[in-house]
């Protein structure tokens, strides 16, 4: 190889280590900024679902050579488990974290849980679920025992030690926890804290977050809160004794937490981040636990939940346009979790005895499908609007009543409200700051002071309005100066336009009546008038008057004016005013009429039945009814013969000639279909 042949391959290996090493900086950036604030118009970056196994013990007297394991670890992410077509093959899978028998409950808390919850004091939603059949570990992982405390104690006192430290004195934030408990029991939804509220519904609100309205809410601000309301609420959950378990969770039971966040300095924005905390129910063999009467009815609710859930999970692994999760309520309160806006952790429970093999292989495939399910978490922000609203005040608002009283005067005084109500002196207080700007109304500063009172009333959550800051007090004074002078502005310019008008006036009265004035005036008289009556007029078939205008000498008056005269009521009028206004009579000659009739009574003589349906207001029945009644008496002799066959009175008869006389005078038709 010559001298330029290394040249250009030290160069080649010199740009491949430049492009993998900006590729890593890109990649470390990426993760850094994971968690950073998405701008307005980005889809939020997307965080895939973690998975973590856990393999339990062999339960005491179980292990021996009648029952080997069928599970083994092979380091912190992977394990393999024998393949029940080949006995000599096993079957590999590759996880996030692998917990074997020795591992302690620190261990999977610390390595799987911890991590997720800084984001709930970002705003963002976290979710742990225990997964995996029916003997598994999953409540001993939830829960634990006093000696080895589980997942959700382990989280509790974490997160509260961070909103302690985060909500302290001086911090930006003001931070509160609340709590809610339920289980979800044949396809119910129980409150634990308050199990006599019954069925509970889910619903969905318009930015797509869940919710259970009517679920109680606990407000927690220590470890010993926690337990006060929670150890009672567990005792309320449904279990029940199989074969396989003697407390076996006979529901699915989710553990709520809200972090609820209030910026303390203005621009008072307002956060809220949801821990859900699940222990799932295990599917379960009935032929191993001996299900029977009620313990099978939720055996089979049971599976069908967990059952939909697996199709929510390969729905959206396979980007199908449907996912249902409202085919259970399971999967509805899951929304969030598989899918939605939240930091998801599944916690795969599995045994290690080989009779629960089959319940081995399966959990292990939902985890692996599981992994692949992404998540597109992001901060519920928004803004504290009632924090905002004392910006809107006007000056004569924010005034004292002694002020007030002074600038109003001794006229105003008299005419003005009869029961002024005088400011407590809680509220005098609270206005001190405010009491040298001038000119308030005694009863808005009255409603003013309620409504401080009843924010005060609410504690934390409440913000006193008159109480504010000395910056955010002199921003609002400077903002109702401007009102103020905006104001003055706009009175000057009416003043102006009002002058002008007036001179314009006096100067040219001719020119006022022609143009329409600037200024509204109320009218010095008004004219009531009774309202017209709607014109009516009969249009005449346009064959029937080229007939008549063909014949000779043919008079032809189907319509004919008259003219009518009304009088008119004037409020300030002596006499009263007359006026003609048309109006259309009816005339018909005797010929039309005669012709008319006469082709009415041919047609009810000769005519078919179909012929006879040409007519209006004769139906199949009637024209059937008319034909019978012919054979059997004859001829018609007169149109009102057919009073007769259908019972008409004079009113309907009238009405039938009314309606068919013109048009059969107008030559023939063609008879319907």
């Amino acid at each position: 190889m010559g001298e330029a042949d290394q040249r250009r391959e030290c160069g080649r290996w010199a740009s491949a280590q430049l492009r993998r090493r900006e590729m890593a900086a890109a990649t470390s950036g990426a993760r850094r900024c994971r968690l950073s604030k998405v701008g307005p118009g980005r889809r939020p970056p997307p965080a895939r679902v973690r998975v973590a196994v856990r393999l339990r013990p062999f339960v005491d007297g179980t292990a021996g050579t009648s029952d080997s394991p069928c599970v083994r670890g092979l380091d912190s992410c992977s394990l393999e488990i024998a393949n029940w077509r080949n006995h000599q093959e096993t079957l590999k899978y590759q996880f996030d974290a692998f917990y074997g028998e020795r591992s302690s409950q620190q261990d999977i808390y610390a390595g799987s849980v911890q991590p997720i919850l800084r984001h709930l004091l970002e705003g963002q939603n976290a979710s742990v679920l225990a997964y995996g059949p029916t003997g598994a570990g999953k409540t001993h992982t939830m829960l634990g025992s006093p000696e080895q405390p589980g997942v959700i104690p382990r989280a509790l006192m974490d997160l509260l030690q961070l909103t302690r430290e985060e909500g302290a004195e001086g911090r930006p934030w003001a931070l509160s926890v609340t709590m809610s408990y339920l289980e979800i029991y044949q396809e119910k939804v129980l409150d634990l804290l308050d199990p006599a509220s019954g069925d509970l519904v889910i619903r969905e609100d318009c930015r797509g977050n869940i919710l259970i309205p009517g679920l109680m809410q606990k407000p927690i601000t220590s470890f010993v809160d926690f337990e006060r309301h929670f150890l009672p609420a567990s005792r309320n959950r449904t279990v029940g004794a199989t074969r396989l378990n003697q407390r076996s969770s006979r529901s699915h039971a989710v553990l709520l937490v809200k972090v609820d966040q209030r910026e303390r300095l203005a621009p008072f924005r307002q956060r809220e981040g949801k821990l859900y905390l699940i222990d799932l129910a295990g599917s379960e063999d009935n032929r191993r636990t001996g299900n029977k009467g009620l313990r099978l009815k939720e055996s089979g609710a049971i599976n069908t939940s967990l059952f939909v859930l697996g199709k929510v999970v390969d729905a959206l692994n396979q980007g199908l346009p449907r996912v249902p999760y409202r085919d259970s309520k399971l999967t509805r309160l899951l929304q969030d979790s598989l899918g939605g806006s939240a930091h998801s952790i599944l916690i795969a429970n599995i045994a290690p005895e080989r009779r629960f093999y089959l319940d081995t292989v399966s959990a292990l495939n939902f985890a692996a499908r599981s992994k692949e399910v992404i998540n597109r978490p992001f901060t519920n922000e928004s803004l504290q609007l009632h924090v905002m609203a004392p910006v809107n005040l006007s000056q004569n608002e924010l005034l004292g009543p002694l002020e007030a009283k002074r600038a109003r005067g001794p006229e105003e005084e008299e005419i003005g409200s009869p029961e002024p109500t005088a400011a407590p002196a809680s509220a005098s207080q609270k206005l001190s700051p405010l009491q040298k700007l001038s000119s308030i109304d005694p009863a808005m500063l009255e409603r003013l002071l309620s409504l401080d009172r009843l924010l005060g009333s609410q504690g934390s959550q409440g913000a006193p309005l008159l109480s504010t800051p000395r910056r955010e007090r002199m921003v609002l004074m400077k903002t109702v100066e401007e009102k103020d002078l905006e104001i003055e502005r706009l009175k000057m310019k009416q003043k102006e336009l009002e002058a002008k008008v007036l001179a314009q006036e006096v100067a040219d009265p001719k020119e006022k009546e022609n143009c329409a004035p600037t200024v509204l005036r109320p009218l010095a008289r008004r004219t009531v008038t009774v309202a017209k009556p709607l014109k009516k007029a009969v249009v005449m078939p346009l064959q029937l008057i080229q007939e008549q205008a063909a014949l000779p000498n043919a008079e032809i008056h189907i319509l004919k004016k008259k003219g009518r005269k009304r009088k008119l009521e004037s409020l300030d009028a002596s006499e009263p005013e007359e006026k003609a206004e048309d109006c259309w009579e009816l005339q018909i000659s005797q010929e039309l009429l005669a012709h008319g009739r006469q082709k009415i009574l041919d047609l009810l003589n000769e005519g078919s039945a179909r012929d006879l349906r040409s007519l209006q207001r004769i139906g199949q029945k009637k024209a059937q009814l008319i034909v019978g009644w012919r054979e059997l008496h004859g001829p018609f002799s007169q149109v009102e013969d057919l009073e007769r066959v259908e019972g008409m009175s004079k009113k309907q008869m009238e009405s039938f000639l009314k309606a068919n006389i013109l048009d059969l005078a107008a030559g023939p038709r063609s008879s319907p279909s």
